[in-house]
Order: structure tokens, then C-alpha cells, then sequence
């Protein structure tokens, strides 16, 4: 089946959709016309079997899309997987190759929603104001044990510097810190900024916080480990809004039990796809690890929501439809950082 424009099968099959995905893909869909059939379950090699009369499929960062499941889409005749984000390391992107199907992906999304969202675990962690809101509803208005510091004149390391990291940067800047970066390739323009790019070692010697925005590879994972953490600042701040795997979950928690961490923010965890996007209020939740996190004072989890703001999930929608467009009609993708196979 060759893909193309006029083709009667403009089926979407959508996985790991929540409400909000309904909201705005239905709504921007009226200018594209795509029939969309919608999954709150997570795409796997047994979910594969809900897809019918499909061509492509949408998928968000916790479907598994190993060689598998590449498998069984190219089996039921789907010749596009569209990734509803940026990163892509739960695809299998050599598999796609081999049976032929397409992925893409949104490169860049409103990339100052997850800058932002790291900026508020930073001062949250920081002056406490989830602790000082649940105080005062209870009548509390002391300030012992609300102590904070000023971010002014602090030195922020950023292990990262795509666009996220880019925006981030600005608004440290602008918090009059000294920002330092890391990345494979430096940039110019926030050097010009006043960003001063200096080796890992650097980011961590000398950060008093760290902010990571880095995609997960073979390089990344585990980038916060023990061997790493031993060489940071005493009380250090640890920000995460990237990919839970860059940080190896055991060392984290003996870093914070020794005191070695001081904070640590994270909106992305290892194994957050048996947990994040669900209601598990009323579960036992079986993974010791991110109890232990979530049981230390000065850790803050939020659940994969630095991407969650109007202008993101618009972009995301947009991109996602005219991406699977101009694959339909021209079978490639004139943002060539958007076409992965």
C-alpha cells in the first residue's frame, strides 16, 4: 500500500489518549478531515490487536514500539507511526525501517512550557510554597522551616541546550544566576547571552543547581549516577523535565539519604509507564523506588506535566496532523527534524 493523499483510508488509530487529547485533536482535525479512533490504553504488543482498518498510529512517550509491535502495525497494513512528541527512544526506529513504516515526530513544541515548568520546581523547592499553602489552609502561619535561598547570583548547570535548554537558560539568566552549559555543540547565540559553555566535569563541580534537557541515548542514560553525583556541590538541586531515564534512580536516593542532594525536582521518572497518566488514588502502588522519592521532604514529583499548556498541545495537534499531510502527500516532511524513518 503506497501512501497517498487520496487514499479512502485516512485512519488514525491514537494510544495513551487522555481527555485532553480528544479535546484538541478533535478540534483541530475539522481543517484536516482524518477519521481518528481513540485508545486510553497504552499501545503493546497485546493492544496492537484494537487497531482496524488503521494506517497510521499515534503515539505518546510510554507506548512500547519495539520490533514486535513494528511487526504486527506493518502486519495490519499501517505505514505511518506518528509520535505526539519529541523524543523517540521507546521506538524502534531500525524495525520501522525493516517493515517500511514511516515515524515521525514533533521536534519542537513550545519548548518555553517545559523551561517554565523546571523554573517552578526550582522555586518551589526552593521557597517551599507547596509546604507554606497547605500550612496556611490549616491555620499555620509560621515560617519555621520555610527557609530558602536567592537564586540570584547562584550557578545553574544546563546538561542540554536544544531549544528547551535554550529557553531555560534565558530565564536563568534573566534570575541574574551564572548559567553554564553542556552540550555535544555549543551555541553561539547564548553564548552571546552570557552562557558560558564548560565540560560535564564543570557542570557538575561547580552547579549549585542542574537542570536537565538532554534526549535519552546510549550516552545519556544514567548521566546522574553515583559517580557523578560524588563529585557535585554539597546540597546540591537536581531538575529533571527531560527523560527519567538520564538518572539512575538508586544513586538519587542514597544521594538524598546521605544528604549529598539537597533537592531534587522530577516531572519524569524511570518507570513511569506503569504509573504516570493514571489515577492510582485508591492502588497499592507496587514500585518501592518512587515511594521512597516521593517519601523525602525536599523531593517534588510532578507526573510528565512540564509539556501540559494550551499553546504545547495546540502545537503538538498541528504538527502531529501536518506531519502525517505531507507524508500522505508527498511522502516526506519538509521539517526533515520531524521524519525519523
Amino acid at each position: 500500500m503506497s501512501l497517498n493523499a487520496t487514499s479512502n483510508n485516512n485512519k488514525i488509530a491514537f494510544f495513551s489518549t487522555q481527555p485532553y487529547d480528544k479535546s484538541f485533536f478533535n478540534k483541530y482535525n475539522e481543517d484536516f478531515g482524518f477519521e481518528l479512533d481513540f485508545f486510553e490504553t497504552q499501545l503493546n504488543p497485546q493492544t496492537v490487536i484494537l487497531i482496524e482498518n488503521a494506517t497510521i498510529v499515534c503515539v505518546f512517550v510510554n507506548d512500547i514500539v519495539n520490533e514486535a509491535v513494528i511487526k504486527q502495525l506493518a502486519e495490519k497494513g499501517v505505514k505511518i507511526i506518528a509520535l505526539r512528541c519529541a523524543g523517540f527512544n521507546n521506538v524502534d526506529l531500525e524495525a520501522a525501517k525493516k517493515y517500511n513504516i514511516k515515524v515521525c515526530r514533533v521536534p519542537a513544541y513550545s519548548p518555553q512550557a517545559v523551561a517554565e515548568h523546571a523554573i517552578a520546581m526550582i522555586l518551589t523547592l526552593n521557597r517551599k510554597t507547596h509546604k507554606a499553602y497547605n500550612r496556611v489552609r490549616e491555620q499555620n502561619f509560621s515560617l519555621n522551616g520555610l527557609l530558602g535561598f536567592d537564586l540570584f547570583g547562584k550557578t545553574i548547570g544546563i546538561i542540554g541546550t536544544g531549544n528547551i535548554g535554550k529557553a531555560f537558560a534565558k530565564i536563568a539568566l534573566g534570575f541574574g544566576c551564572k548559567v553554564l552549559a553542556y552540550d555535544i555543540v555549543t551555541n553561539d547565540e547564548m553564548i552571546k547571552d552570557g552562557v558560558k559553555f564548560v565540560s560535564l566535569e564543570e557542570i557538575f563541580k561547580s552547579s549549585d543547581i542542574i537542570s536537565l534537557h538532554c534526549p535519552l541515548n546510549e550516552q545519556t542514560k544514567h548521566i546522574i549516577n553515583k559517580k557523578s553525583i560524588d563529585e557535585m556541590k554539597d546540597s546540591v538541586m537536581i531538575i529533571n523535565t527531560s527523560r527519567g531515564g538520564l538518572i539512575e534512580t538508586s544513586s538519587v536516593i542514597e544521594g538524598l539519604k546521605e544528604g549529598k542532594i539537597g533537592y531534587l525536582g522530577i516531572d519524569v521518572y524511570e518507570q513511569e509507564e506503569k504509573l504516570f497518566f493514571r489515577d492510582l488514588s485508591a492502588d497499592i502502588i507496587q514500585d518501592d523506588a518512587i515511594q521512597r522519592l516521593m517519601s523525602f521532604p525536599n523531593v517534588l514529583v510532578t507526573a510528565h506535566q512540564a509539556f501540559f499548556t494550551n499553546e504545547a498541545l495546540t502545537q503538538i495537534a498541528l504538527v502531529t496532523f501536518n506531519n502525517i499531510k505531507d507524508l500522505l502527500t508527498n511522502n516526506n516532511i519538509e521539517n526533515k527534524a520531524a521524519l525519523l524513518v
